[in-house]
């Protein structure tokens, strides 16, 4: 299954993608959507194999997992073989 994110809930400062708590997304092979928390999508791409990314069309970016040695796993975009800012630029919820 994939998702399409469209929207992030921010906490903290700087507004950084360690600070996303939340995601909003889309299923668009049945129309569903939800709302996710952080850990709970790092677990759906890391163990369950699930993909998720942002835009659409030729602007679709993959998201990933990044994790850090000394913090928690978070999500980031990925694009031409780098890290990328995408989810940052989505609207808050």
């Amino acid at each position: 299954m994939a998702v399409r994110i469209t929207h992030v809930r921010v906490e903290g400062f700087p507004e950084d993608h360690q600070h996303i708590t939340s995601y909003k997304w889309v299923n668009e092979a049945d129309n569903g959507s939800g709302t996710s928390t952080k850990p709970a999508m790092v677990e759906f791409i890391d163990i369950k194999k699930g993909r998720a990314y942002v835009g659409s069309g030729s602007s679709r970016v993959e998201v990933g997992v990044v994790r850090p040695q000394s913090a928690a796993p978070y999500l980031r975009t990925y694009a031409d073989q780098q890290w990328t800012n995408n989810l940052l630029s989505l609207p808050r919820f």
